[in-house]
């Protein structure tokens, strides 16, 4: 059987992604080495890792052509509308943003990491 272990996401500054990502996800690093974190859900044992890449250039969201492309985005699952209100707003306190482009009905919210990763908090059901 094969599983998801990681996803990894490239930045030029380790420490302020690998700190958004922990404190807004509770998760803590289980593996740190130079140029590469890894924290893990305490749930499910899924990752996130961050690698340092001295070349990396923000994606743009949406896309747009001659523009940084995105390569993948993360959701993270709530249950209710007020959850998904809770989680943006610690996620705005940590240092993301708010999307100005939005594609959702208001059952989930496009935001970007620190490093202009796009991710979503979404109600799922």
């Amino acid at each position: 059987m094969l599983e998801l272990k990681t996803v990894i996401l490239e930045c030029k500054d380790i420490k302020r992604l690998v700190s958004f990502y922990s404190n807004f996800l509770e998760w803590n690093i289980v593996f740190e080495e130079e140029g590469f974190v890894r924290i893990q859900s305490p749930v499910t044992g899924v990752g996130i890792a961050f690698q340092y890449d001295e070349d990396y250039i923000p994606p743009v969201w949406p896309s747009q052509v001659g523009q940084q492309q995105m390569m993948a985005h993360i959701d993270f699952g709530v249950a209710t509308k007020s959850e998904l209100e809770e989680m943006v707003q610690k996620a705005l306190n940590l240092g993301a943003t708010i999307a100005d482009c939005q594609y959702g009905d208001g059952a989930w919210l496009t935001m970007l990491d620190p490093a202009g990763h796009p991710f979503c908090i979404v109600i799922w059901e």
